[in-house]
């Protein structure tokens, strides 16, 4: 009779669980409720075992990883235009059929026999990325205290690491390596922002991006352009049209640009801006600038494969009481063939420099001395924080006038030339002066 009610009390609790997680994953909380008994019944787990006995189940928490990943994209549009061949990742590899050629059109020929001509075709397998999360630790105590949104607080967040490393690998991938006919790489021309360390992008650049499409023949239809954030910025900032266009913030759509359906994402890849060359993926970013990436979607593919759940009960770890839980999932975005895709980067600026003497050294009586300052004709400041030195621009010159020095110590003091536009740009001179 104790065990009945015990198993009673599981049901009830299992119908619980799946009612809560139903409509996290888009399911009817009846459905939910069924669910989770259903599986607490085919794998034997009615039965309650410590903690992980009041229904925490590899089985349940693995289907309802599978559901979360296959409908989590609505918020990432350009990804949902990506043709999807979940069907053929089996044993997280897919086989491609590799197209050995097209057959050679003869016109108005008078020559026979006709030449045999072969047309070979190969396999190519591609192996799906395997995304891992570090476990993270469930106590009996909160699974106790707290029910189960733990269980679901978990998964969510699981899901939602797994699914921005996804997205992000799969803009990078989906980039070009580096600018070919095939796979152009573009630079923006518009005016120069950021403190002026890059130039901003225009509608002029999406244009040119446009025209490399066109000449490929790649179709009007499906070409999808992925604008960076700083792109977008630039173009919110001097673009009225793009700014009365940019209403769709939620889905990360913005508007249609010549050709292109435009979305936003800020996790685009990275590029040398000498070389044109990507940044491979997890690589340092520093010193390199991001773009904004073209494609069409046709060309791409995506696929998920297997999800699995890894669980360590806390009937297993005495001293700690506590469940260890993370996820595998495997998925793979990226071209069936290197073309129709693009990279509009922003152009780096030199960051401008002061050229001037290092160090002045005065006598103690002081003196006055005029100074060359060449800052390739942008405009500048002068100022000190010493008060026996008094500093000022005259003819275009830095001109320091040191007081005499009363005391017998030798004293050291600077002045500071600073571009009016580039803030961050110093130049410090070392002021020394000799003691009586």
């Amino acid at each position: 009779m104790k065990k009945l009610g015990l198993m009673m009390l599981v049901v009830l609790v299992n119908c619980f669980a799946g009612a809560t997680i139903a409509p996290m994953v888009d399911l009817n909380p009846v459905f939910g409720a069924i669910g989770l008994n259903g599986f607490s019944v085919l794998f034997g787990k009615l039965t309650p075992s410590g903690a992980l006995g009041a229904g925490i189940y590899t089985e349940a928490w693995t289907g309802f990883m599978t559901k979360a990943f296959r409908s989590s994209a609505e918020s990432i549009g350009w990804y949902d235009k990506i043709k999807s061949f979940d069907q053929y990742a089996e044993n997280d590899v897919i086989h491609f059929v590799n197209i050995g050629g097209d057959p050679t059109v003869l016109i108005n020929n008078t020559t026979y026999p006709l030449d045999v001509q072969s047309l070979t075709d190969s396999d190519k397998p591609i192996a799906l990325d395997k995304y891992q999360t570090l476990p993270t630790a469930i106590t009996d105590d909160e699974l106790y205290a707290i029910s189960y949104d733990k269980m679901a607080s978990v998964i969510e967040r699981h899901r939602e690491a797994i699914s921005e490393k996804i997205y992000a690998k799969a803009i990078h991938a989906i980039a070009p390596a580096a600018n070919t006919t095939a796979t152009p790489v573009i630079l923006t021309s518009g005016a120069t922002v950021d403190a002026g360390t890059r130039k901003a992008i225009t509608r002029a650049d999406i244009i040119a991006m446009k025209k490399k499409f066109d000449v490929a023949k790649v179709p009007v239809t499906g070409r999808i352009l992925v604008l960076c954030s700083d792109h977008v910025n630039d173009l919110l900032n001097t673009d009225q049209k793009f700014a009365d266009q940019y209403y769709n913030y939620t889905s990360g759509k913005i508007a249609n640009m010549y050709s292109f359906e435009v979305y936003e994402y800020g996790e685009n890849p990275f590029y040398n801006t000498s070389t044109l060359a990507k940044i491979a993926w997890a690589a340092s970013t520093t010193g390199h600038l991001q773009a904004s990436v073209a494609f069409y979607a046709p060309r791409m593919m995506k696929a998920n494969g297997s999800t699995k759940t890894y669980l360590s009960e806390a009937k297993s770890d005495p001293t700690n009481q506590q469940n260890l839980v993370n996820f595998r999932h495997y998925n793979i975005c990226l071209p069936l063939k290197n073309e129709a895709i693009g990279a509009i980067v922003s152009d780096a600026v030199a960051v401008p420099t002061i050229l001037t003497d290092e160090a002045i050294a005065f006598v103690v009586a002081g003196a006055t001395s005029n100074r060359t300052v060449d800052t390739g004709g942008l405009a500048w400041t002068i100022a000190t924080a010493n008060d026996w030195l008094t500093v000022s621009k005259v003819s275009g010159k830095a001109r320091c006038v040191c007081a005499a020095n009363a005391t017998e110590a030798e004293r050291t003091g600077k002045y500071t030339i600073s571009l009016v536009d580039y803030p961050t740009v110093t130049k410090d001179v070392t002021i020394t002066q000799a003691g009586s």
